[in-house]
């Protein structure tokens, strides 16, 4: 590794003066700069040319100015490009995105903005005394207001301190006479709390990275949720205490516990039993989300319009009702939220507004206005996965029988429920899973990413998955690869209606983590690994022409990170050298790029188009 002394902050500001012409810290392909500069130390002098390397050389100045350093490594500016990621992401990002709820961690999340009161707010479960004393404790240090939970968490409690933005408390121990949060992974950006599915694949990355304490003790936060707060929250604010997320926590458990180089069965056990709580007490309890027909639903609680959104989110839905009341919209919208206006229509409304926000697909045309009347496919195919992943470690570890439960018992309960996926979603004409509604007794039938986790969790047969592959994906692969939903699913969208993030033409990292491996349990190798190209290439190639960007999702039409939907895109908005990526786009790569074959490594460093590669 040659290394090149210099004037760091001298060589900052004259590569800035030169290079950043748009001003915004950053050096990218709208900049109208030279686009070479000369490196100049005691003993050489070099040049670095093009938006990529220009950009590698200013994180490269920033990091060592950070760092007191008087040198840069010169192999580090000419790193081929997704070497460079795959790096950056394991050494910098996932430290960057690392919290802890203690006396340490606590400022990085309490100047979060999401904080409205003049007081940050932490909020403590009814049945956590340990961690109540604790924050009591520190609460002078902090400007801290501390608030125990009530014991019974109603939604209209909720409702009534939706207006403060507090953080809800996670899990603390006792380590070597110390009180410390147990670490986990923030997404990024303004997503500063512990999110839902989005730790699931958080830890994807994690693992491969070596990171196992981390992933382990996100599973640990998640226990700690499901013990005193009743569920995997959407995230740990208090607007989000009666609202869930995509049940990924089996598959969470089994990940880390396989990663382990020493098996800890005691952890396993644990963390199961908490798991098992959560299928039983949060998914099957009858007239919320498990439905007659015995499938599941998304079904959040709460009352009016849900808190987090931006200003003018639901202008369009309040509209009719505010002009039909003589009143603005702003009027409107703040009685209604006050309640102090009564609307059943909008309270029905909000039920399924909340259900999308629990799904994870906030927001998409797939559910807007009926997601919780939608056996979703996505979700029972989790569930199923839930229910195999029981039946398979209780069969493998605990010799076929724990907590009362047989494996036998799970795979029959994973039995019925593929019979129900293929009764009420699977459509025989047109080969294709599609979401049940329980209201009208028909099958939405909207194309989406989602049609093929039933491919993921082994549900499909053989002849199933090669008609979805056949017959559907090819409407949803794109440049840059899979698109939340198919183009033809819109037609009926008019062209004036707000393009919603989670569908054509953005692509999100589960949906393709997913898919990857749906193709793969089928046989499908080499249609995986072309997706998995197009989905590295256009990461790699927006890194290259934006400083190193790495986002939460993308255009897979145009293979870029400028998405014009609804709430922008995370992860872009940062000066001289990004810190954390974002967490589910992190994994995707480092996922993805730990399967590629390694031919497809050489053109992906090359930034081989995929249009060059495969027939589109």
């Amino acid at each position: 590794m040659h290394q090149i002394k210099l004037a760091i902050s001298e060589t900052i500001a004259r590569l800035l003066d030169q290079e950043d012409t748009d001003n915004d810290k950053r050096i990218t392909i709208e900049d109208k700069g030279i686009k070479k500069f000369n490196l100049q130390s005691d003993r050489m002098e070099l040049a670095v040319e093009g938006t990529y390397f220009l950009s590698n050389l200013l994180q490269e100045l920033i990091l060592a100015k950070e760092n007191n350093l008087d040198f840069i490594a010169a192999d580090k500016i000419f790193e081929l490009p997704a070497n460079r990621i795959n790096r950056m992401i394991a050494d910098y990002f996932w430290d960057g995105l690392t919290r802890t709820m203690d006396e340490k961690g606590l400022e990085k999340i309490l100047t979060d903005s999401k904080s409205k009161t003049e007081k940050s707010i932490i909020y403590v479960p009814f049945t956590d005394n340990f961690s109540l004393e604790y924050y009591q404790n520190i609460a002078s240090k902090f400007n801290l207001k501390v608030v125990q939970l009530p014991q019974n968490v109603t939604p209209e409690y909720v409702s009534s301190i939706n207006d403060e933005g507090g953080i809800l408390a996670l899990a603390l121990k006792e380590e070597n006479g110390q009180i410390v949060g147990l670490p986990f992974a923030v997404p990024g950006a303004r997503f500063n709390e512990m999110y839902g599915w989005d730790s699931y694949f958080e830890n994807i990355g994690l693992l491969l990275d070596g990171k196992l304490d981390l992933a382990k003790s996100m599973v640990e936060n998640f226990s700690y949720q499901i013990t005193h707060y009743g569920k995997i929250l959407n995230a740990n604010r208090s607007y989000y205490l009666t609202r869930t997320q995509p049940p990924f926590f089996s598959s969470m458990i089994r990940e880390v516990y396989e990663a382990m180089a020493t098996k800890d069965l005691g952890w396993l056990k644990t963390n199961l039993e908490i798991a098992i709580k959560e299928y039983e007490t949060v998914w099957m309890e009858n007239g919320k989300r498990l439905t007659e027909n015995g499938l599941n639903r998304y079904f959040a609680q709460g009352i009016g319009l849900p808190p987090e959104t931006e200003p003018g989110h639901y202008d369009e839905i309040l509209k009719p009702f505010a002009e039909k009341a003589n009143l603005t919209i702003p009027e409107y919208e703040k009685l209604y939220y006050q309640r102090k206006i009564e609307n059943l229509d909008l309270d029905s409304y909000f039920v399924h507004d909340r259900s999308v926000r629990e799904s994870g697909h906030d927001t998409s045309y797939r559910l807007e206005g009926i997601c919780a009347s939608l056996n979703a496919v996505e979700l029972n195919a989790m569930l199923y996965k839930y229910e195999t992943d029981f039946a398979e470690i209780i069969r493998d570890y605990f010799d076929s029988n724990l907590f009362n439960h047989t494996s036998d018992s799970w795979f029959l309960k994973a039995e019925q429920r593929k019979q129900l996926i293929n009764q009420f979603l699977w459509n025989d004409e047109e080969g294709c899973f599609y979401d049940y509604n329980i209201e009208t007794k028909n099958q939405n039938k909207f194309l989406s990413a989602t049609s093929f986790f039933p491919l993921w969790a082994k549900i499909a047969t053989q002849e199933q998955a090669d008609r979805m592959v056949k017959e559907h994906l090819p409407k949803l692969v794109c440049l840059g690869g899979i698109a939340g939903c198919s183009e033809e699913a819109l037609a009926e969208i008019e062209d004036n209606q707000m393009q919603r993030q989670w569908d054509f033409p953005n692509g999100w990292p589960p949906h393709q983590i997913i898919i990857w491996q749906g193709l793969q349990h089928y046989g499908y190798h080499d249609k995986a690994q072309e997706l998995i190209y197009r989905w590295l290439w256009m990461i790699t190639k927006n890194a290259c022409d934006y400083n190193g960007t790495v986002p939460e999702k993308y255009d897979v039409v145009l293979a870029s990170h400028k998405v014009f939907a609804e709430y922008g895109n995370q992860g872009t908005d940062f000066e001289y050298i990004t810190r954390e990526g974002f967490g589910w786009m992190n994994a995707s790569f480092q996922y993805g790029f730990s399967i590629l074959n390694d031919d497809l490594k050489v053109k992906l460093n090359a930034l081989v188009s995929p249009a060059e590669l495969f027939i589109e």
